[in-house]
């Protein structure tokens, strides 16, 4: 809950039951920017305090919008990140002129590249100063535009609410993604007594809904003549609310499915036709079935570099079918053959209709059967050996609720996590994919904790990606959030370790801890509950416990600093030529 907000429920209703804050007239930019948001639905504003900002933090003083009051600002934009994840709606997040607003350029590039919905508004010094090299001033717009759909530079008081509107409208709508709008202090603090309207994306920008259906019929005529059919799912689908829709038309046509990462969870992983995820490190079936197919449904998907490795090696005997909302992505990284433009929901349905009979693919889905057994994701647990990191996530999905949220770091962890939870719903997995960022798990579980209360949040994270945002635990504590962290900890950069042993002839260079906190302890300090792991006897009890706590844990789950991720399909190698183990590496 924000500081005040105690003390306004109190005293905001008026004897008709309607709030103070929607009968009080507007009179500065600073009230039609926070009426703005209020017209725009938004619940929460993760946020760090500063001059510039001020006038719109006072507005806000008057509005049932909650504050959370991050530790930092790319804390506050990674939590708005992956509320719009799990929300579907966009996240808002507040940060000051100068250094608050470049703290928020991580974040902003994070939800761009993954396609999140995200709104920032930052201060900015007065208009008359812009330009002069003020205090705290820097060119906001300027730094932001390349990693935004859009930055707005509010120039009038009068339309200042309407530009916040317009900027939450567009991050929502189509291909989603970051929005900002920079607001000069004179601006906010102006004279107006213009009402903000309904946000409304600009009239120029209009995504397809539905495509062509003459394309679209030829596509599924050559997806229903197809002898090896499959489906790639990527992020457009749940970000489209279309996992229902691709559910139906897998099951019903009886055609395999893998993910993409950000894919994960609008397929259920636990069904027989589903394959988990393809790329670096997916799985081997998933990345022997893209290798074989004849055609491939590929729908919301970026093919971003991590999934395809070399794309001439990629999908090479596939007709490919690509459905994305945003026309900028067909054949900018594989070739599209029959290129659908639209809405992933609308499209797939149009698709479901158009279908003239189910693939004749009984020979492959018993291929993709044998390439399951040949190549399973298992691992082996010695006595004599330390931890294994791939138990704890498997145990700990066991453990936890069929629709806990996984929020996740980047590195090894990350792999561990995405492999071995068993995801069986959309918007359960809210992790950093093309940006790659480091220290986003802490700060993305409180996201996610406030976009869905009800629901267990879980974040693993590793020892280093953890101290990279481990301030923002005090929020966590402050809002009484009750999140299990389990840091994997193996003393390392483990990730840049592995691909030094690799790569670089063991020369480890920089990636080794040679001491790291105590990380329940450090937990105790910022007044989580912390545990200690280290053997299998007391996994179950101990994530058990974490889980029972009311309030932020954390697990410091000692792991065995030597171990890697596989499968593993080399930088820009060929999907079906991957590593299940070290010596595998060195001869591909």
């Amino acid at each position: 809950m924000s500081e005040r907000a105690s003390i306004e429920e109190a005293d905001e209703a008026d004897e008709d039951g309607e709030t103070a804050a929607e009968q009080a007239p507007v009179t500065t930019g600073a009230q039609s920017v926070v009426r703005a948001l209020e017209n725009a639905g938004a619940e929460y504003v993760f946020g760090v305090q500063g001059g510039a900002i001020m006038p719109v933090y006072d507005a806000l003083y008057d509005s049932e919008i909650d504050h959370v009051t991050m530790a930092h600002e790319q804390g506050a934009s990674h939590a708005a990140d992956a509320y719009g994840i799990v929300s579907g709606e966009p996240g808002v997040c507040f940060a000051t002129s100068g250094p608050g607003a470049t703290n928020l350029v991580t974040g902003l590039a994070d939800a761009n590249m993954d396609s999140d919905p995200v709104i920032a508004l930052t201060g900015q010094v007065a208009t008359d100063l812009v330009g002069n090299d003020a205090f705290q001033e820097t060119d906001t717009v300027g730094i932001t535009q390349p990693v935004t759909k859009h930055s707005y530079f509010a120039g009038d008081a009068d339309t200042v609410g309407d530009d916040v509107g317009e900027a939450f409208a567009l991050a929502d709508e189509g291909r989603q993604g970051p929005t900002l709008v920079d607001l000069p202090k004179d601006v906010t603090q102006g004279e107006t007594d213009v009402e903000p309207g309904e946000p409304k994306a600009p009239d120029t920008y209009r995504p397809a809904e539905e495509a062509d259906d003459a394309n679209v019929q030829e596509a599924a005529d050559v997806l229903a003549e197809a002898d090896r059919p499959l489906i790639l799912s990527g992020g457009g689908v749940i970000k489209a609310e279309a996992s229902d829709e691709l559910r139906d038309f897998a099951r019903e046509y009886e055609i395999p499915v893998v993910t993409t990462m950000p894919g994960i969870g609008s397929f259920p992983e636990d069904h027989e036709l589903s394959l988990e995820w393809a790329g670096m490190h997916g799985t081997g079936y998933a990345n022997m079935a893209i290798t074989n197919t004849d055609c491939m449904l590929a729908i919301g998907t970026r093919f971003d570099d991590r999934l395809t490795g070399g794309v001439d090696s990629f999908a090479p005997d596939a007709d490919v079918i690509h459905v994305d909302v945003d026309p900028a992505e067909i054949s900018k990284n594989i070739h599209a053959d029959y290129p659908l433009i639209g809405d992933a929901k609308a499209v797939l349905r149009q698709l479901y209709d158009a279908m003239p009979a189910e693939p004749d693919a009984d020979e492959w889905r018993e291929q993709c059967q044998t390439w399951k057994d040949e190549y399973p994701m298992d691992y082996d647990t010695p006595d004599d050996e330390p931890l294994k990191p791939q138990y704890v996530v498997e145990r700990f999905s066991e453990l936890a609720d069929d629709d806990a949220i996984v929020t996740t770091g980047v590195g090894q962890h990350q792999m561990w996590a995405s492999q071995f939870w068993t995801f069986t719903e959309p918007r359960t997995w809210v992790s950093s994919h093309g940006l790659g960022t480091m220290g986003y798990g802490v700060p993305s579980a409180i996201g996610a904790k406030m976009a869905a209360p009800d629901q267990e949040v879980v974040c693993f994270d590793g020892d280093g990606s953890f101290l990279m945002t481990v301030q923002e635990l005090s929020v966590a504590v402050r809002e009484n959030l009750d999140i299990t962290y389990v840091v994997l900890n193996n003393e390392a950069v483990g990730m840049v370790r592995q691909w030094q042993d690799g790569f670089f002839e063991g020369r480890r260079m920089a990636s080794e801890y040679p001491w790291v906190p105590e990380f329940d302890k450090l937990a105790e300090a910022f007044g989580a509950r912390g545990f200690r792991l280290e053997d299998y006897d007391d996994v179950e009890e101990t994530i058990e416990a974490a889980r029972e706590y009311d309030g932020p844990s954390v697990v410091d789950a000692i792991i065995d600093p030597e171990e890697n991720v596989f499968p593993m399909v080399p930088s820009g190698g060929d999907n079906g030529l991957f590593a299940l183990n070290e010596d595998h590496l060195e001869m591909i």
